[in-house]
């Protein structure tokens, strides 16, 4: 037990003691004074929180289901065989190792109205007829954003796809193929089904990560155009330090951890669990 106290010191120290300051702040005011529920009544009543939370909502939610559908493509692409296998695994990991702010501002410049090599491409090739405004239409703004991420994580199911389909006995491709089965047999009948723990864990992996995503969209385009792309991170970080409220960015805070903390445990409990229960 000793031995863990200062690994448990460390975990106080950076985990615990944030999490109870900003339980502090979020029910007192600047002065420090005891406000009870009222940041929590402004914060929760402020249109712009419900904004907020219906684009987290579409972010998370469409970035995970793309990133599941294209990172699974991929990784049962790339266990095939086929030349120079190596060094296309190799490159379909240079999104995810690329650091997100120097992504970020390379899709800022890409994606610009004006100076964008995407425009330029399109209008050159004459597929349009002029630029469109990626970053400043209200309609795109958004597919945009989950685009970017999306090509930012999907290697990341890629590598754990990949790395689920080399635990797949090969007596069970050799089986189908006995019995006639095509490759799109085996992915359905044999592939998917060996994957479901690893898909799981992706999702669950995802999930945690797009609930805190910042740093894409706030690059981009700071919430904007007209609050098109806000979502709760980043309307979090504007209130305390462009509003400078931050009693009331602690209390939309906690209520955003405490949101998320219940989704990732419905999700533990009747998904992670059930999918444990059935591999057993």
């Amino acid at each position: 037990m000793l031995f863990a106290l200062p690994a448990l010191a460390v975990i106080a120290l950076l985990v615990v003691y944030p999490i109870v300051y900003t339980a502090w702040l979020s029910v007192t005011d600047a002065a420090g004074a005891f406000v009870g529920l009222e940041n929590f009544k402004t914060m929760a009543t402020s249109s712009v929180t419900s904004t907020a939370a219906i684009n987290t909502v579409y972010y998370v939610g469409a970035s995970i289901t793309s990133q599941l559908v294209l990172g699974t493509a991929v990784g049962i692409m790339l266990n095939r065989r086929f030349r120079a296998r190596g060094i296309v695994r190799s490159l379909t990991l240079i999104p995810w190792v690329v650091p997100g702010i120097v992504a970020a501002t390379t899709w800022y410049w890409m994606l610009h109205s004006e100076f964008g090599i995407v425009n330029g491409m399109l209008t050159g090739a004459g597929l349009v007829a002029q630029p469109i405004g990626w970053l400043t239409n209200g309609r795109l703004v958004m597919p945009a954003m989950i685009a970017i991420n999306t090509w930012k994580l999907f290697p990341f199911v890629a590598v754990m796809v990949l790395a689920g389909l080399q635990t797949v006995p090969e007596e069970l491709y050799e089986s189908a193929r006995i019995d006639g089965a095509s490759f799109w047999d085996e992915v359905r009948y044999i592939m998917l089904p060996q994957l479901r723990p690893v898909l799981v864990t992706a999702v669950l992996l995802l999930t945690i990560w797009g609930l805190n995503a910042v740093t894409v969209i706030y690059v981009i385009t700071r919430g904007g155009p007209a609050n098109r792309t806000l979502i709760t991170p980043i309307q979090i970080l504007r209130q305390a330090f462009e509003a400078l409220e931050v009693n009331q960015a602690a209390a939309l805070s906690t209520m955003y951890f405490a949101v998320s903390l219940i989704v990732v445990a419905l999700y533990v409990r009747f998904v992670a669990t059930r999918d444990d229960e059935v591999v057993s």
